[in-house]
């Protein structure tokens, strides 16, 4: 996992929700880094610097492009 690179950035869990079920389902390889411990912390995410969401560098541009379908859609919108 040390080539995976951070593509964004995320305060809560509740906020990752969707994009993981659409990570999961298409099967992209990811890692949502202090999901846990920010689960267990919510107040402690700014200490340990969010969730982060990290891909392998070929997922980049399909991943950028979920981000963005996400942030278009105004039910569906990450913070």
């Amino acid at each position: 996992m040390a080539e995976f690179v951070t593509i964004a950035i995320f305060n809560f869990p509740h906020e990752i929700l969707v994009l993981k079920s659409i990570l999961e389902n298409d099967n992209i390889p990811h890692l949502f880094l202090n999901e846990n411990l920010i689960g267990v912390n919510p107040m402690a995410s700014i200490a340990y610097g969010g969730i982060q969401l990290k891909v392998h560098p070929n997922d980049f541009q399909t991943v950028q492009t979920i981000l963005d379908q996400l942030s278009e859609n105004n039910n569906l919108k990450i913070v």
